[in-house]
């Protein structure tokens, strides 16, 4: 039996995979999360051998609940379900050792065969998403970047993040006037939303 948690900020979306996947033989549906950062918590109570999540989730990205997932729950599988746009994610995702990355543009057969393949241990890339990836420009953000970034993302001004990562103000404000350089942005709102569409966050 494979048991599938579900997670999808969008209700409708997660309740209709829910009832699509419980459908299909040896498959139940243990969980439907609507927050990236309750999927942890989630998998511990009701184990589950596939986890499905949404790359753009509130609270915490898919990406980055994946590597949650899989510090807490190395045995949990993961498949990613992306937009065309967020493509340049693959990378990040592969890095994390998330078996499934598929675009949410696939049919109902397509995501049933793939949760199947990735539940046997097997790797499952959309091709759309992977030509999309090799196209897309390299990530130019550093690692110290990134974290700055994604403080910022959830509202933490200079000062605070400076204290969270134990930097210099002056340090953190010099970081983020560099980060809007390095993506072409004018200001903090759009790097934030570059990177995010980049999947670079």
């Amino acid at each position: 039996m494979i048991r599938l948690l579900i997670a999808d900020g969008l209700r409708l979306t997660r309740e209709a995979l829910s009832v699509v996947l419980a459908s299909e033989p040896g498959m139940q549906v243990v969980a439907q999360v609507p927050r990236g950062d309750e999927i942890v918590p989630n998998a511990l109570r009701t184990r589950p051998t596939v986890a499905l999540l949404d790359a753009h989730l509130p609270g915490l990205d898919g990406i980055s609940a994946a590597t949650q997932l899989k510090a807490a729950l190395p045995r949990c599988r993961i498949a990613i379900l992306t937009t065309p746009e967020r493509a340049s994610a693959l990378r990040t995702a592969l890095e994390v050792g998330v078996e499934g990355f598929m675009s949410k543009g696939v049919s109902v057969n397509e995501l049933t065969d793939s949760v199947r393949k990735v539940a046997r241990g097997d790797r499952v890339l959309d091709p759309r998403l992977v030509t999309d990836a090799l196209h897309a420009p390299d990530n130019p953000l550093s690692e110290r970047d990134t974290d700055l970034l994604r403080l910022a993302a959830r509202g933490h001004t200079p000062p605070e993040i400076a204290e969270i990562l134990h930097l210099s103000p002056g340090t953190v404000r010099n970081n983020l006037a560099a980060i809007n350089r390095k993506v072409g942005a004018r200001n903090r709102i759009e790097a934030i939303r570059a990177s995010s569409a980049r999947g670079w966050i």
